[in-house]
């Protein structure tokens, strides 16, 4: 792709932008003027950044990269989280080592007097330079070079922020934090010498303890969920060596915090009955598996030690903590109207007036597909019906109305 743009690629683009893709290939014969594999591109890029980065396919003149390159980079409501991290962490320079398309250098490198984005890949230096450009970007560098050259000669800075690649050399998914490139596992002594603070974005596959465990002076761990799914975490390593790590679990507007010096036994309920609440949590907490903190801070006890369900106490009353009694619980949280064992006649019961539901399990020899054929109901309406093992090893049904 040769930059600037041509102006009939512009137009054809602008003309085109919400046109499907695949359509366009099949008709690319009718446009022998247009490069259509920079159309396409563009065309494909604004339509995934339409979702995943709105205020900039809000914007004329945007350029975007390669399909790949799209699905890497992170999502604008990731990267406004990324910035609030930073924006507490304070100070005056940032360098993004691994800049990719750059949208997280576009959200961070506003709070700093001084950024630079630091990416080895020619064309995606020449992308980043017109984006930031449009976006009205101050204070701003790109530097064209491997990462771990730059660093080697980088002046000291506030943040370090890197974004490892999670591919192998064959293109395949890679997980662990030694395997991705660079390794920060192997860089971390490095990165520490050169920022007050060391940001890395890792996959929500991997394990936070392990994460703690296997780099240094981690401060803080934050699981962040969109929608309902666990998209990245984010570690914070620190040039001094922190008291304690504190785990941020965010899905949305809700937080739930804690730091690993507590530690509490998960308090299980026994019996569940008709009338009390029952408490989801969102997918960041989900990942944490704190469930001691949980039952703590929230007054609830789990439905059984594998279940991720929580209830409340028999009076079906809401007794959070006074630490959190202005706060909701981080997940979702419903009314237990019915409930009822696998047994054939009182499921009958059990679903008499109910032809659709909402079906959830957990810690429940069947899938979701499985229990629906299995009780012949539809999806979806205002019934939630989870599915679970209880701590005597019985299997159960509980339905439940949503409070809010």
């Amino acid at each position: 792709m040769t930059l600037p743009l041509d102006a009939k690629i512009v137009d054809f683009i602008e003309t085109h932008r919400t046109v499907d893709v695949k359509k366009l290939a099949l008709s690319s014969g009718r446009y022998p003027d247009v490069d259509m594999h920079v159309a396409i591109q563009q065309i494909a890029g604004w339509q995934q950044a339409r979702l995943k980065i709105p205020s900039w396919a809000a914007k004329s003149g945007i350029l975007y990269p390669p399909h790949l390159n799209m699905e890497q980079c992170s999502s604008e409501p990731t990267a406004r989280y990324k910035a609030d991290i930073a924006r507490r962490l304070g100070g005056d320079e940032m360098a993004d080592l691994t800049g990719g398309l750059g949208v997280d250098f576009a959200f961070l490198s506003q709070l700093f007097r001084r950024s630079v984005y630091v990416e080895q890949n020619d064309m995606l230096c020449q992308i980043a330079e017109n984006n930031f450009r449009v976006l009205g970007l101050d204070g701003v560098s790109v530097v064209c070079d491997d990462c771990c050259d730059y660093l080697d000669t980088m002046p000291h800075v506030a943040l370090i922020y890197l974004d490892p690649a999670r591919r192998d050399a064959s293109g395949g998914r890679t997980f662990a934090m030694s395997d991705c490139r660079p390794d920060v596992v192997s860089l971390a002594p490095v990165l520490l010498s050169k920022a007050d603070h060391v940001m890395v974005k890792l996959s929500p596959m991997l394990d936070w303890h392990a994460v703690v465990d296997e780099l240094p002076n981690v401060a803080e761990i934050h699981i962040v969920a969109v929608g309902g799914e666990c998209k990245e975490i984010v570690a914070v390593m620190s040039s001094s060596r922190p008291s304690a790590t504190t785990v941020f679990c965010i899905d949305g507007e809700q937080e739930f915090s804690f730091d690993t010096s507590e530690r509490c036994q998960q308090k299980v309920a026994g019996d569940v009955t008709v009338g009390q609440r029952l408490f989801e949590p969102g997918a960041s907490v989900m990942k944490s598996g704190e469930w001691g903190i949980v039952c703590r801070r929230y007054g609830v006890k789990a439905i059984a030690e594998n279940s991720h369900l929580f209830v409340s106490d028999a009076d079906g009353q809401y007794h959070p903590s006074a630490a959190t009694a202005s706060a909701k619980f981080p997940g979702r949280e419903f009314v237990i109207t019915r409930i009822s064992s696998m047994n054939r006649r009182e499921m009958k019961e059990f679903l008499s007036d109910v032809d659709r539901a909402n079906i959830t399990v957990r810690n429940f020899p069947m899938s979701v597909a499985e229990l629906r054929r299995r009780l012949k109901i539809a999806d979806g309406g205002d019934s939630y019906i989870f599915a679970t093992t209880t701590d005597k090893g019985n299997h159960m049904l509980i339905m439940c109305k949503k409070t809010s």
